[in-house]
């Protein structure tokens, strides 16, 4: 279904773009709607499959740690969809383009998406696999095995004289991590709301903007709503079987609020950190493109060492998010903050479905032979497109 929307959303953003007085806000409102399909749907069946079936098991089993055992298939399933959709959509989306590009600019001389190039339509076709198809699968897969991790191991915890188990504090508090995925698809919903009609698109530089503004918006306004689910549905105190010597720890529901926070806030700096390496707007992308008039060998030696240099923040982030969750919650504590990741899931989808659709777009402006300044604004779309891409 969300190739679908993207191949229908294609054609009409080229159109879009065609407008000399609206262009840039119609085709990116087009483009962003389309990508937004494939955001909503994967994350909300998600959340939807998965409450089905505990509730479901809820019928058969009164042992709620056997019930999230079984449960736990549910992710397994997630992954193995991923391995397929994730691995075999990538390289062919990578094979088509590079084949697009080695038929028709090295061995005919062709311009980019040129009409008399066949090996086009399997580099737009590749898009979609690889960019929706293929990263929708990765990331549910994520999303599954995160949660069900996460009721894997509170249904595991046990009451002691300092504090009761989740399972004993009812089906509310057992299930908390699904709530934070279900109030992300709200708050992401809202917040969508600010790309396209409260601060619409309307210059080069607004495209960039938009998208990034959605994933810092949204994750600022997650953390207010997972301090209120965490209050709400978890006890005040509750105890969580330890891989320390002591066997368990007691926790609070600030302690799991403070988890998820950490995992929200460590996704949004590493993202801001991911647009500084990746954004045409800032140094290291420009110096790479300086080095690229020195050769393909420079281009290359450069390109590389600057992806191992973009790491290093993320990794310390990813550590710091990792000490202090399991410092907190332990084992509960680090699957919260990986939920707390993946609570903008919603607005990562949208934005990682927009990159396509720009691009193949202005693939779909070059073979039906539209005037030049409805590919440069295609473009222009694509290329903010691949940077928040990077970032979600």
């Amino acid at each position: 279904l969300g190739m679908m929307i993207a191949t229908y959303s294609n054609a009409r953003t080229t159109l879009s773009a065609s407008r000399r007085e609206d262009g840039y806000t119609k085709a990116f409102n087009i483009a962003f709607r389309g990508g937004a399909v494939m955001g909503y749907m994967l994350c909300s069946l998600g959340v939807f499959t998965l409450w089905t079936l505990l509730t479901v098991y809820k019928l058969f089993f009164d042992d709620m740690e056997m019930l999230m055992d079984c449960a736990a298939g549910y992710g397994l399933g997630g992954s193995t969809v991923a391995m397929f959709g994730r691995v075999g959509g990538g390289i062919y989306t990578k094979a088509a383009d590079v084949g697009a590009d080695l038929v028709g600019k090295v061995v005919a001389g062709l311009e980019e998406d040129d009409p008399n190039n066949p090996a086009t339509i399997a580099d737009n076709v590749g898009d979609n696999v690889g960019d929706i198809a293929g990263m929708g699968s990765d990331l549910f897969g994520s999303f599954a095995e995160s949660t069900c991790a996460a009721l894997v191991i509170a249904a595991a915890s046990v009451s002691t004289k300092q504090g009761e188990s989740l399972s004993e504090a009812g089906w509310d508090a057992l299930i908390f991590p699904i709530s934070i995925s279900a109030s992300g698809i709200l708050v992401c919903m809202l917040c969508s709301f600010f790309a396209t009609d409260l601060r619409p698109v309307r210059t080069q530089p607004d495209i960039e903007k938009a998208l990034k503004l959605q994933l810092v918006l949204s994750a600022v306004l997650m953390l207010p709503v997972t301090y209120g689910l965490a209050v709400a549905l978890l006890p005040k105190e509750f105890t969580l079987e330890s891989v320390r010597p002591q066997g368990h720890i007691t926790a609070s529901p600030l302690k799991a609020f403070a988890c998820v926070a950490m995992g929200t806030i460590g996704g949004m700096v590493i993202g801001i950190i991911t647009e500084y390496f990746t954004s045409h707007t800032y140094v290291p992308v420009r110096e790479l493109a300086t080095a690229c008039k020195s050769g393909a060998a420079v281009n290359v030696i450069f390109g590389l060492a600057l992806g191992y240099k973009s790491c290093i923040v993320p990794v310390f982030v990813l550590a710091l998010n990792i000490y202090v969750a399991f410092s907190l919650c332990d084992l509960y504590g680090i699957a919260l903050a990986a939920l707390g990741m993946l609570s903008t899931l919603a607005t990562s989808l949208t934005i990682d479905g927009f990159g396509p659709i720009s691009d193949n777009a202005g693939g779909i402006a070059e073979m039906a032979e539209f005037p030049p300044d409805v590919r440069e604004r295609t473009d222009a779309l694509d290329a903010a497109g691949n940077t928040t891409a990077a970032i979600g």
